[in-house]
């Protein structure tokens, strides 16, 4: 086990994740705009896209960080059986759901049952398809919908927050179904699509753009949401969360539903809207 690993056992997650919270929404000038200074220097964001690109402007880092782009910096693929990118940032893995196995890294991988936290809810992905995109602290942090769904459920799953970076996927055996993570439950035309936002060491909440901040900040035990009969429809593209710091966003859909571009791979870096697959379940027969 290397000493990086062997921290993330170790360490306080919910002190420093708490603590993260506080440093990222205190409004003091001196300590945001240092903490923004920081991230622009080492990360070399790009505020040029950005709806406000003066970065010092923001209220709070936070603000900063889950920043709005400008109309027509992402745009989706236009065909319509594109299913799109749900994030900027970095493929982690993408591929097929195999005996109820999603693969984490080189000889790592956990089940759907696992990341869900429902089994039957993770036998309607059996023989589908899964993406995996991790977000790093450069990019835009708003997450967006692959596809056209109503909002079924959703499903906060209390866990533990270590590091989602590169080098602790490949270390901590099962770490997505491990880590706090909200599980959103979408109906589409092709069948059920879930989309899990997973947590991680200093992310400091996940919202919602239908209820606002959905990772209470002491949850003990798994809190499931019906939304079925509230009218939450979201279009392909629409954005329907953000993360408040850096994360992953875990895309599964059924069997027979989509077929995954074959010209991506693990460590390639997306944009938001990008296509990811095509759809050739029953809206593309349609």
């Amino acid at each position: 086990m290397s000493p990086g690993v062997f921290l993330q056992y170790v360490a306080p997650h919910r002190l420093l994740s708490r603590l993260a919270y506080f440093a990222a929404h205190w409004r003091w000038a001196p300590w945001k705009n240092a903490f923004i200074g920081q991230i622009l220097k080492r990360f070399d964001v790009n505020m040029d896209e950005a709806e406000n690109p003066d970065a010092f402007s923001h209220p709070s880092f936070n603000a900063f960080f889950t920043r709005a782009l400008k109309p027509g910096a992402r745009i989706a693929d236009p065909d319509p059986r594109a299913q799109v990118m749900p994030s900027d940032g970095r493929i982690s893995q993408l591929g097929r759901i195999e005996d109820g196995r999603i693969l984490q890294a080189k000889g790592q991988s956990f089940t759907a049952a696992e990341l869900l936290g429902d089994a039957s809810a993770a036998a309607a992905f059996e023989g589908g398809n899964f993406a995996n995109i991790y977000l790093a602290p450069r990019d835009y942090h708003r997450v967006h919908m692959p596809w056209a769904g109503t909002l079924r459920e959703t499903l906060h799953i209390p866990g533990r927050l270590f590091s989602v970076a590169p080098w602790a996927v490949r270390g901590i055996p099962r770490l997505f179904a491990r880590n706090e993570r909200l599980v959103c439950h979408f109906d589409t035309d092709i069948g059920p699509m879930a989309v899990v936002m997973v947590g991680a060491m200093l992310v400091s909440g996940v919202e919602t753009v239908w209820s606002g901040i959905e990772i209470p900040k002491y949850a003990s035990r798994p809190v499931r949401k019906d939304w079925r009969g509230k009218g939450i429809e979201l279009a392909r593209f629409a954005e329907m969360a953000r993360f408040n710091y850096g994360s992953t966003v875990v895309v599964l859909w059924p069997h027979g539903a989509v077929e995954l571009d074959p010209a991506l791979g693990p460590e390639q870096s997306v944009k938001v809207g990008q296509r990811l697959g095509t759809t050739v379940g029953a809206a593309a027969r349609s």
